[in-house]
């Protein structure tokens, strides 16, 4: 039986199937309500929202999707991974499920696949929860300048491919004081069990080289949702997107609330998720 390696205990939900591009889109659609839609990164999956959404399905539908490449969806060999395409992929889920007023709720790579559909359609999303994210070009950023280095490097694709480099190595040094278990380090690794699937995430990797002014354009268009409320949830410990682009988020966005979580990594959905979950109902509520 196919995903025999799913911890049912930590990860209780019925698995759906969308079809895009000939290719079968996993997610999770629990309870009744308003919709909340939760967008992953990389080398994540909707695993990682699963303590917010047992929570919050008591009182909204909770919907969370793993893209192509990831999770419990396909992952082809040959795709087309890139950002822009995946929040394609998400902008027709959206329309094809009829979703209306949606909080919408990203992380990582989550935030310029889940903006870009916010920016272009505005007249979907009531609300915006971001975590650990950016939506704008590092090319002048000095650690960026470092980091681009090894993005260049000719051992990336073995690294990826051959050694699950982001899920194995880069996914636990993110995490702050609280960092992952064992147990739950297999339900990381287990989505890229082979090679063959891993395309994927060197495709995000291979983003940052290739998406940056993208980025730079999704910054510039924010004005279609930035009288949007925002709530930014952001872990302080992280090692990679660090406290100034919080900074440089809230510059952008004048109706923002902001949760910080100290001594959180780079996860702060999987690392500190009851705060994350009081963070969201009081945002919901409007208790700002």
């Amino acid at each position: 039986m196919e995903h025999t390696w799913v911890d049912k205990n930590e990860y209780p939900f019925k698995a759906n199937y969308y079809i895009t591009n000939e290719h079968k889109l996993h997610y999770i659609d629990e309870g009744m309500g308003e919709p909340i839609l939760f967008v992953h990164g990389t080398p994540s999956w909707s695993f990682d929202w699963r303590h917010c959404i047992k929570e919050l399905s008591k009182t909204h539908r909770c919907i969370a999707i793993d893209h192509i490449g990831f999770g419990l969806s396909d992952k082809p060999m040959e795709y087309n991974y890139s950002t822009r395409n995946h929040s394609k992929t998400l902008e027709k889920f959206i329309f094809d499920k009829g979703l209306e007023n949606i909080t919408l709720v990203v992380h990582d790579f989550g935030g310029p696949i889940g903006l870009s559909v916010a920016i272009n359609h505005p007249q979907c999303i009531n609300r915006i929860v971001i975590l650990n994210s950016w939506l704008w070009s590092s090319e002048n950023d000095p650690e960026f300048q470092k980091f681009k280095r090894i993005l260049k490097s000719p051992l990336l694709p073995f690294l990826y491919r051959k050694l699950n480099f982001s899920a194995r190595y880069i996914l636990p040094k993110s995490f702050g004081q609280k960092k992952l278990s064992k147990q739950l380090r297999k339900q990381y690794t287990q989505p890229f069990a082979s090679s063959k699937k891993r395309e994927g995430t060197l495709a995000f990797a291979r983003s940052l080289l290739t998406d940056q002014g993208w980025f730079e354009n999704l910054w510039n268009k924010r004005g279609t949702i930035e009288h949007k409320p925002v709530l930014f949830i952001w872990g302080m410990a992280d090692p990679v997107l660090k406290p100034h682009l919080l900074d440089k988020f809230v510059s952008g966005f004048t109706r923002s609330t902001v949760c910080k979580l100290e001594g959180c990594g780079h996860f702060p959905q999987e690392e500190e998720h009851a705060a994350v979950v009081n963070c969201m109902n009081r945002f919901i509520a409007g208790d700002k």
